[in-house]
Order: C-alpha cells, then sequence, then structure tokens
C-alpha cells in the first residue's frame, strides 16, 4: 500500500525562509552569470566601499559609479551596498567613527560644554569629519579584501557548481536545466 505524504508546515518564521529564498536567488544568479570573475569582484568591492559610507541615499549611486570607474558588475555593485542595513547602521558607523578617531588622533570631545548652538554645530562638524573620514578607509579596506576574497573564491564556486549542475542532469536527465 502506498503512503500519501503531506506537506510538512515549516518550522523556520516566514521572513527568514523568504530571506534564505532571496540569498538563494542571487547566489543562482551569480553561479550562473556569464560576467568575468574580475568584474563581479570590482563590482562587489566598489559596492562594499559604498556601503561603509554614512551617506544612505547615495550609496548606491556612488557604488555604481565607482564600478563604473573599475569597470566592475554594476548590479552587483549594487546590491553589495546592502553590507550596511537597518541592522547593521550602529554597529558599523561607530567602528568606523572609531577608526576615524584613532586615524586622527583627536582629543576626547567633551559633551558637558554644549551651552549654545555654535559649540553644538562645532562639535557636530568635528564628529562628522571623523565618522566620514573613518568610513572612507574602513571602506577603502573592506572593498579591496572583498575584491581579493571574491577573486580567491569565486573560480572554486562556480566549479563547484558546474560539477553539481552535471551530475544533476546525469541523475535527473528528464529534469529541466537552467
Amino acid at each position: 500500500m502506498m503512503r500519501l505524504s503531506f506537506p510538512q508546515p515549516s518550522r523556520q518564521p516566514r521572513w527568514l525562509h523568504a530571506w534564505r529564498r532571496s540569498l538563494r536567488y542571487h547566489y543562482l544568479r551569480l553561479m550562473r552569470s556569464h560576467s568575468s570573475t574580475e568584474s563581479i569582484a570590482r563590482g562587489l568591492g566598489a559596492g562594499v566601499f559604498a556601503g561603509m559610507l554614512p551617506l544612505f541615499g547615495g550609496q548606491i549611486l556612488i557604488a555604481v559609479t565607482v564600478a563604473l570607474l573599475v569597470r566592475g558588475n554594476k548590479p552587483l555593485a549594487a546590491l553589495a551596498t546592502w553590507v550596511s542595513n537597518p541592522f547593521t547602521y550602529v554597529p558599523l558607523f561607530w567602528f568606523n567613527f572609531q577608526v576615524g578617531w584613532w586615524l586622527m588622533g583627536q582629543p576626547a570631545l567633551s559633551f558637558g560644554e554644549w551651552q549654545s548652538w555654535e559649540k553644538l554645530l562645532e562639535q557636530g562638524g568635528q564628529m562628522a569629519t571623523i565618522l566620514i573620514f573613518g568610513s572612507v578607509w574602513v571602506g577603502v579596506v573592506a572593498g579591496l579584501l572583498t575584491y581579493a576574497l571574491c577573486l580567491r573564491l569565486l573560480p572554486t564556486l562556480r566549479q563547484r557548481f558546474r560539477r553539481r549542475s552535471a551530475m544533476a542532469a546525469v541523475n535527473f536527465p528528464n529534469r529541466p536545466q537552467p
């Protein structure tokens, strides 16, 4: 006698399932892409660089512009800016501020002296300068590391993906191939 099997309800939250599907979709697009490894690595590096900048409305524009300049993959550059997202803004920009503070060798800010708007604006301008300086340096380092990591890992990942696809074609000949 044949047993019927019904789909079991998923134990993971719906939002987690959506994120997993989205990540899988972008992974498959990357593996099937006809872009060169160099182009993909340059695009991802440009996107990570721009994602480190505290310019919320302009990160994608900066990433695509940098990708154009270095001849990188523009859609991946735009996608990689999401390295800074609403969940990572605070820790990322705190780290960038600390790096800027360390690199600039600034004296301690005195928050108790904010008795006038002029003092507040002066301190705020100094803090913004430190944050942008640190963000640029962290962005350059993170972008270069992303570029190097992609150059190293992407060929291996693509080769493994092609091998698995070929094995699936042999094991399941009637299944449509992507």
